[in-house]
Parts: C-alpha cells; structure tokens; sequence
C-alpha cells in the first residue's frame, strides 16, 4: 500500500485540476501545469478532491500510484504559492546580476558566464552574492539551480563556489607542514 498514494490532493479555492485521457491540467493565479498520466492508474476529482488509485495490481502500477499523486500535488501547489531555490555565491570576487533575460555570473574563471533563464522562471539578485529562482513548476526550478550550481560547485576546502542557501559543505583540512 503507498504511503502516498492513498492520501487525497486537496484542491484549494481558485485552482482548477482536469483529468483528461492522458494528462492531467492544474490551473490556477501562477499559470497553468499540465502532467502526462499512464492508463496504469486511475484519476479522480471528487468532492475538491484528487484521488488516484492503481488500476491493477502490478508493481509497475504500485510505484507509479504515489508518484502521480506526487506529481499532481506539486503542480497544485506549483500553481497556487510557486516554488523558490536560493543560491548562495562564497568567493572573492565571485558575483551575479541579471541582465535582461540572461543571469552574468563572474565566478573567478577567466571569462565571465551569461546563462539563458528560461522563460517560465523568474531569477533575482538582491545581493550580489544571492540568486533567488522562483516559479510555478518545481522540476524546472530544481533543475535550473542544479545547473547554476554545477557551474562551480563548493570545493571542501575554503568552501568557495556556488551552493545552495542554507547547505552544510563538508570541509576537509588542509595540507599541514
């Protein structure tokens, strides 16, 4: 039995969720999120409510009950707060803005960094050592501070690099005479 799957998604006032053959549709004040659904569980939207339940009794069925009720639950919420990453920058001369549509990073290699920001995404800088990215869909939050990150991630021993607001880097000692 899914410890996830059996729960309902509530559906707040304002958020409009359709069940179609093969996608699922969320709309609300933030946009509009739509997700693919398989035939090997079935949907519901009953008494404000989102129901799934496997359609049969195959595990294949099982794994995918929670992860589309996961997955719908994200979008209502995606669609009714958002979702935000912040990023941290730690190195001298380390800094980013916006510009226009493309976030400028100068993050101490010999040539500076502009990175495209998708269009769904809203991206600020309210110091320059601080990236906030925000947006409806958690996917493509997640994955586009992933990838920011990447670009220089935190090296253990001075911790310099990008990580994210609040991680614990792991520091190692440094070299002893």
């Amino acid at each position: 039995m899914s410890r996830v799957g059996k729960n309902p998604v509530a559906i707040p006032d304002g958020v409009e969720v359709n069940v179609g053959e093969d996608t699922i549709t969320c709309k609300g004040k933030l946009g509009q999120l739509s997700a693919p659904v398989t035939d090997l569980v079935k949907t519901e939207v009953k008494d404000g409510q989102f129901w799934v339940r496997p359609a049969n009794d195959s595990d294949r069925a099982r794994a995918l009950w929670g992860t589309t009720r996961a997955v719908v639950q994200n979008m209502v919420t995606g669609v009714t707060e958002g979702f935000t990453r912040e990023l941290e920058i730690v190195g001298v001369g380390f800094r980013a803005q916006v510009q226009g549509d493309k976030l400028f990073l100068q993050l101490g290699f010999s040539h500076d960094i502009y990175y495209p920001i998708p269009g769904a995404l809203t991206v600020k800088c309210p110091k320059p050592t601080q990236v906030t990215i925000s947006g409806a869909n958690k996917q493509q939050v997640g994955q586009f501070a992933a990838e920011i990150r990447s670009l220089r991630p935190p090296e253990p021993y001075k911790g310099k690099g990008v990580k994210y607001m609040g991680e614990q880097i792991l520091r190692k000692e440094g070299k002893k005479k």
